[in-house]
């Protein structure tokens, strides 16, 4: 499975059978980061109203969108375009300074080539008992670790640690590019762990094979799409 990473919580995950799906498309002039070029066969969002998590309609070409948040309250499971894409619903942080009402949106997980990936969405919030199952057996984690705005990085690693997953990705972290400079660096999520553990892709674009999925966590740091 090839993945590249466009910055914010967006990235583009592609199967071996060239199969595609792009998770939740940010606004460039909101963000800050480049526009998304690429097409895709399916788009997810976590929510609908959000433009750092919504904008499917600026992914060029044609293709299947996955409302995450409508699946999370409509049974949790949809299949399209021959994967099957499983969602729950979340709270966004709920003291967030643009909203005077927390929204709601959605966790959602997926799988290619025999990988389990899960993206968290927007939560805001320490995670509840079934929300935390939600991730359980997960191999790819598409973690916030930005903390601010998002799920605080003590109740981040409390889920990590319960549920283990073979590789975490970071993302929607303050950068140089990111306009919304609340955020925490990606640093302060990489102090929770040894060193030996983390990798650097030194790129937006990397590869992971399920045959090469490591025995104990570990983590990816990607460059973003320029």
């Amino acid at each position: 499975m090839d993945i590249r990473w466009y910055g914010h919580a967006a990235f583009r995950l592609q199967a071996e059978n060239g199969t595609s799906v792009i998770t939740d498309p940010f606004q460039p002039d909101l963000v800050g980061y480049a526009p998304i070029p690429d097409a895709a066969d399916i788009v997810v969002r976590s929510s609908a109203d959000d433009k750092g998590h919504c904008r499917e309609d600026l992914i060029p070409g044609e293709h299947a969108l996955v409302e995450a948040l409508e699946v999370a309250q409509n049974g949790g499971k949809t299949r399209v375009g021959g994967v099957e894409f499983t969602a729950m619903e979340a709270m966004e942080y709920e003291h967030h300074f643009e909203h005077e009402v927390p929204g709601q949106n959605a966790m959602y997980r997926f799988e290619l080539d025999g990988i389990k990936i899960a993206h968290m969405g927007d939560v805001g919030n320490r995670l509840t008992p079934k929300q935390l199952e939600f991730y359980e057996d997960v191999d790819v984690l598409l973690a916030l670790t930005g903390s601010i705005l998002t799920i605080k990085m003590p109740d981040l690693m409390e889920m990590i640690h319960k549920v283990s997953p073979k590789i975490v990705i970071p993302m929607h972290f303050r950068t140089l590019t990111y306009r919304r400079q609340a955020g925490a660096w990606v640093e302060e999520f990489l102090i929770n762990f040894h060193p030996e553990q983390i990798d650097y892709a030194l790129s937006y674009d990397a590869t992971i094979a399920k045959a090469e999925l490591p025995d104990e966590t570990r983590v990816l740091v990607m460059d973003y799409h320029r």
